[in-house]
C-alpha cells in the first residue's frame, strides 16, 4: 500500500525471486458498500510496516531476516510470470477490444482520492516491530475472508480480487508479518498507512484499526477494490476483471498489472487524467505477479 511497504515487499521477492518491489487507497462507492470486519477464531496482535510517497519512489530491494524466516522463497527462472499453470488455469477469455487500455483515459468516477504516498524511508533504516505477531493461519484466515468480500455490491458487484493476489502483495510487502512498521510508516499484513486507512474508512463509512490484522487485511483488499474500479473506469470501460490471461508482454496491457503497480506507487503514478497508463514500478509488479502463482505463501 505505498512506498514503504513496496521496499520489505520487494526485500522479500528480492531474496526469493532475484527481482526487486507497497501502496494502498480507496475509491467511490457509497460508504456502505464495504461490508463489516468479521471476526476470525483466533485473535490476533497488532500490525506494523508500510510505505507511501507523493514523489514516486525507488524500488526497494533489502530482504530482512525477520521476512526471510516467515517461509522458503518460491523457486522462480528468470522467465517466471504470474500466469498460473496450465493445470489450474481457467479457460482463456477472449480478448475484446473492450479489455485492451484505453489510449486516452475517461475522466476519474472517484473526484476524492486517497493521501499520496509518503517519500520512500532510508534504505539503512531497519524495521520496527509491535505487539504480538499474529500466526500464519490468523494470516491466511484474515487474508481470505479480505478476498471473499463483495467491495461494491451496488454500482460494481462483479469487482472480485482474486485469493492469489492478495495473498501474494501481503507477502510481498511484510512476508506475512502482522506486527512490522516500516520506517515510512507502513503498517501491518498489507502495509497500510495510518492517513490511507483513514482516508478509506471515511469514504466507505467503516471503521477498520489498521493495528487489528484482520482490519489489515481488510483495508488491503478495500484499496486492491478501490484501484480496481478507478483504473477500471478510467481505461477498462468499467471491464474489471483481474485476470492474468488478459495480460500481453506488454505491463500495460492489462488491468491486473495497473491495480498491482498502483498499490506500491499510489493511483496517481499509474492512472492519470489525458495520459495513457503508466506502469512506472515493473520490477514489483513482476515479483507479485510470479508470486501469484509461485509464492510458498500459496500452500499455507
Amino acid at each position: 500500500m505505498g512506498r514503504g511497504g513496496a521496499r520489505w515487499g520487494v526485500a522479500v521477492v528480492a531474496a526469493m525471486l532475484l527481482l526487486t518491489g507497497g501502496g494502498c487507497a480507496t475509491v467511490g462507492t457509497p460508504a456502505a458498500e464495504v461490508p463489516a470486519p468479521v471476526a476470525l477464531p483466533e485473535e490476533a496482535p497488532d500490525a506494523a510496516g508500510e510505505p507511501s510517497g507523493s514523489a514516486v519512489p525507488q524500488e526497494a530491494s533489502a530482504t530482512p531476516s525477520a521476512v526471510e524466516s516467515m517461509g522458503a522463497a518460491p523457486k522462480a527462472t528468470p522467465s517466471a510470470s504470474a500466469s498460473p499453470s496450465p493445470s489450474k488455469r481457467s479457460p482463456k477469455p477472449k480478448r475484446t477490444t473492450a479489455t485492451a487500455p484505453r489510449a486516452v483515459p475517461k475522466p476519474p468516477t472517484e473526484t476524492k482520492v486517497p493521501p499520496a504516498p509518503p517519500k520512500p524511508a532510508p534504505s539503512s533504516c531497519e524495521p520496527s516491530y509491535k505487539g504480538d505477531q499474529a500466526s500464519r493461519a490468523q494470516a491466511k484466515a484474515a487474508l481470505t475472508e479480505a478476498a471473499g468480500r463483495t467491495y461494491w455490491p451496488t454500482s460494481a458487484p462483479d469487482i472480485s480480487i482474486p485469493l492469489s493476489l492478495i495473498k501474494a502483495t501481503a507477502w510481498q510487502e511484510s512476508g506475512w508479518q502482522s506486527n512490522i512498521v516500516a520506517c515510512d510508516g507502513g503498517i501491518g499484513l498489507m502495509q497500510v498507512m495510518p492517513d490511507t486507512a483513514t482516508w478509506m474508512n471515511q469514504r466507505f463509512g467503516q471503521s477498520y484499526d489498521v493495528w487489528d490484522y484482520r482490519d489489515n487485511a481488510y483495508l488491503g483488499g478495500t484499496y486492491l477494490a478501490w484501484l480496481t474500479k478507478y483504473i477500471g473506469d478510467m481505461y477498462f470501460d468499467a471491464d474489471y476483471r483481474l485476470d492474468a490471461d488478459l495480460c500481453t508482454s506488454e505491463l500495460n496491457s492489462c488491468l491486473l498489472n495497473a491495480v498491482i503497480a498502483a498499490y506500491n506507487y499510489g493511483h496517481g503514478a499509474v492512472a492519470r487524467e489525458g495520459q495513457p497508463l503508466t506502469v512506472p514500478n515493473p520490477s514489483y509488479v513482476r515479483n507479485v505477479r510470479a508470486l501469484m502463482s509461485e509464492c510458498v505463501c500459496l500452500g499455507f
